[in-house]
């Protein structure tokens, strides 16, 4: 009996088992871009140092607070004490005050007043070393991508595709275990009787 009732339902187990992985993905993830960002950057490097400016969106006509980070390009060490000259070739005018915030980390606060996208020419000097340095593409008025909401990729696993080939394989399971049960059934037995003489 209990043969035939796992041959009457083995092929709906399979088919739920089958249904309930749909919609994984066992490929290799793929590492998504930043989302979430709160700051945008600009490096430039040189022979000795490199630069790595951050800074928050830039609204025109507002203070702009940004942080540089200055170390050294062969070792990566980062440069304490260093002096700057910042100049903007889009606005000679524009005035840059510099403060040391830790070891190779500067606030540099200064104001835009324009929307429009600006570049920032710097002057280090930390002891012997001097070099000039451009950083580019600071946009006024830019404000951070958005990231995208994700896909959904998950559906529900039972839709009335999958219901259908439930019930397909409910009813296969069916029909085999009625061809199975009706092929063993037992022969019925013949009773021969024999004539008594006399």
């Amino acid at each position: 009996m209990r043969k035939t009732l796992f041959l009457l339902f083995w092929p709906l187990l399979v088919a739920t088992a089958a249904l309930a992985h749909g919609g994984e993905d066992h490929g290799d993830a793929k590492t998504a871009t930043l989302a979430g960002a709160t700051t945008f950057s600009a490096v430039a490097t040189s022979e000795q140092f490199e630069v790595l400016l951050r800074y928050a969106p830039l609204k025109p006509g507002a203070d702009a607070d940004m942080r540089l980070f200055l170390s050294d390009f062969a070792t990566n060490a980062p440069i304490k004490g260093a002096k700057f000259i910042f100049t903007s070739p889009e606005d000679p005018k524009l005035k840059f005050e510099t403060t040391e915030k830790g070891p190779g980390e500067y606030l540099v606060e200064t104001t835009f007043p324009a929307k429009k996208a600006y570049s920032m020419t710097v002057q280090v000097s930390a002891g012997a070393q001097a070099d000039l340095l451009l950083l580019e593409g600071l946009v006024v008025g830019k404000e951070l991508p958005v990231a995208a909401a994700p896909a959904a990729t998950a559906q529900p696993w039972l839709t009335w595709k999958t219901g259908l080939l439930l019930l397909g394989t409910f009813l296969l399971g069916v029909v085999a275990a009625a061809l199975l049960i009706r092929r063993r059934r037992p022969a019925p037995e013949v009773i021969v009787k024999t004539p008594a003489y006399k």
